[in-house]
C-alpha cells in the first residue's frame, strides 16, 4: 500500500483542526498555510471529508472548517477511505472480489491478509491519538521492532 499525498494531507489537516478547535472553525486558507497544503488540493480533500461526515463547514465571518465528530471517533482508516477509497484494492476491486485461475488463486488471501494488517494499525489510531502525540501501545510496539525501520 502506498499512502497517497491526499491521505497524508487529509490526516494533517484534521490534526490541525483538533489543535485549533478551541479558537473555533479554521478557514481552508489557514489550514493550508499551517500545514503547507496547496489550497486547491485542500479544498478537494475537505469536500471528500465533508461527504464522509468527518468535517463540516460553517459560513460567514467566523466560518471555516471543524470536525463533525469527536476526534476519538475518527480513525486514520476513516480518513483514508474518505479521500482514497478502500485500504487495499487490486486493480480497483476489493480483494474478496478478485478472481484468479487455479495457479494464481493463492494471491487472494495475500491481499486479504495485507488489508487485515493495515486495518490493525489504521483502525486503531484515531485523530485524537495523533493530536495528543500518543499512539496506542499496539502501534508503538510495532514501531519498536528494529526491522520496521529498515527499507527493503
Amino acid at each position: 500500500m502506498r499512502v497517497s499525498t491526499k491521505s497524508d494531507y487529509a490526516v494533517r489537516a484534521l490534526i490541525e483542526l483538533v489543535a485549533t478547535a478551541e479558537t473555533g472553525p479554521v478557514s481552508a486558507e489557514e489550514l493550508g498555510r499551517r500545514q503547507d497544503i496547496p489550497h486547491g488540493f485542500l479544498q478537494a480533500i475537505l469536500a471528500d471529508l465533508r461527504r464522509a461526515g468527518v468535517v463540516v463547514s460553517l459560513r460567514g465571518q467566523a466560518g471555516g472548517w471543524r470536525l463533525a465528530r469527536d476526534p476519538e471517533d475518527i480513525t486514520v482508516a476513516d480518513v483514508i477511505r474518505a479521500v482514497d477509497g478502500p485500504l487495499v484494492s487490486v486493480y480497483g476491486l476489493r480483494p474478496e472480489s478478485v478472481t484468479y485461475n487455479e495457479i494464481a488463486e493463492v494471491l487472494q488471501p495475500v491481499w486479504i491478509a495485507a488489508r487485515s494488517a493495515l486495518r490493525e494499525v489504521f483502525e486503531a489510531v484515531t485523530i485524537r491519538h495523533l493530536a495528543d502525540r500518543s499512539l496506542p501501545e499496539a502501534v508503538q510496539a510495532r514501531v519498536r521492532v528494529e526491522e520496521a525501520w529498515r527499507p527493503h
